[in-house]
């Protein structure tokens, strides 16, 4: 969850708001107002990252009597403290209180998903954007469903998903992380570009990021844009591996090919198991007509998987080399 610092003067504001608000509401019972102000005092310690001194607000709104929101509000100060056995048990409080409470689904699906079980952390993210009445909370909601459903392998539901939750501009960094790699996947590479130049915007020192933006780029073909967008993420680690190849994939198509050579070989030792660097490498033996240990790259590379061409420059050129076992 991100921290939200408000000012002093903002904080007074609100406070002074939320008294307002207590006149207004004098149709509901007392004790309700009093939770509602309680657990807004507890929101705006929690926000300004005081989960110790917010606890006292969470504590007294729950000693009102039995309030589904006041133990949802105080599970979320045990949230970030690390108290996960008290966490839970005010969560489940507040969803056997109210079942149709937003917020407890939300914070019960975050939990399943930090204890690696996405099925769980997609029922209660369902749950919580189907009941959620606030915009915030349905786009996270949204986020955490399609990032439970991208861990389940469900990958167009988890791009609709991801893609409701960022469409009001939150900058979910993971989710966005999450949604290009997808893209990629799906081989909607424009997309995923489109996605990468966002978080090359927001962390311009994340070398994954400029690394795989360069990626998508040589994917769409556009080979000579790619090669200033590897360059930036190799300013950043010059020994990255993944950048390495990618930025040998490209000078091998520039034929540049002693630069690929020098740059896949780096890349492959500091991450031998690269299917990339791999089919990289077998692309450069074969013009050096080395067709047999070519042909156990790209064969290593298609067990290992996700690289592109593999297949197609096995069946082209692997078929009836040497040691190469006929099916």
């Amino acid at each position: 969850m991100r921290m939200f610092y408000l000012a002093q003067s903002r904080y007074r504001h609100y406070q002074h708001v939320m008294m307002l608000a207590l006149v207004v509401c004098s149709s509901f019972p007392l004790a309700a107002q009093d939770v509602r102000v309680l657990l807004a005092k507890g929101d705006s310690l929690l926000e300004l990252g005081k989960p110790q001194r917010s606890m006292d607000y969470y504590d007294q709104a729950v000693a009102l009597g039995e309030n589904a929101a006041a133990y949802a509000g105080r599970a979320k100060a045990w949230y970030t403290m690390e108290r996960m056995d008290k966490f839970v048990l005010d969560v489940e409080k507040a969803l056997k209180l109210d079942s149709t409470l937003a917020e407890a689904h939300y914070q019960r699906g975050l939990y399943a998903m930090r204890a690696n079980d996405p099925e769980k952390a997609e029922y209660h993210a369902g749950k919580a954007a189907a009941h959620s009445t606030n915009g915030k909370l349905t786009a996270q909601a949204y986020l955490l469903r399609g990032e439970a459903r991208a861990d389940l392998g469900r990958a167009a539901p988890a791009i609709d998903d991801l893609e409701r939750g960022l469409k009001g501009g939150m900058d979910d960094l993971e989710a966005m992380r999450t949604l290009a790699r997808l893209y990629d996947s799906a081989g909607r590479h424009a997309d995923a570009l489109a996605v990468l130049e966002r978080l090359c915007d927001i962390q311009p020192t994340d070398v994954g990021n400029w690394s795989n933006r360069a990626y998508e780029l040589i994917m769409l073909d556009r080979t000579e844009e790619a090669l200033p967008v590897i360059e930036r993420a190799l300013l950043i680690d010059k020994d990255e591996p993944v950048a390495l190849a990618n930025r040998a994939y490209i000078h091998l198509k520039m034929g540049k090919e002693q630069e690929a050579w020098s740059d896949v070989e780096r890349s492959l030792r500091s991450y031998p198991a690269n299917p990339h660097a791999l089919r990289t490498r077998a692309m450069l033996r074969l013009r050096k007509g080395e067709r047999e240990k070519a042909c156990e790259d790209l064969t290593l590379s298609r067990a290992l998987g996700g690289a592109p061409e593999v297949d197609l420059l096995i069946k082209e050129h692997c078929a009836s080399a040497p040691n190469q076992k006929k099916r």
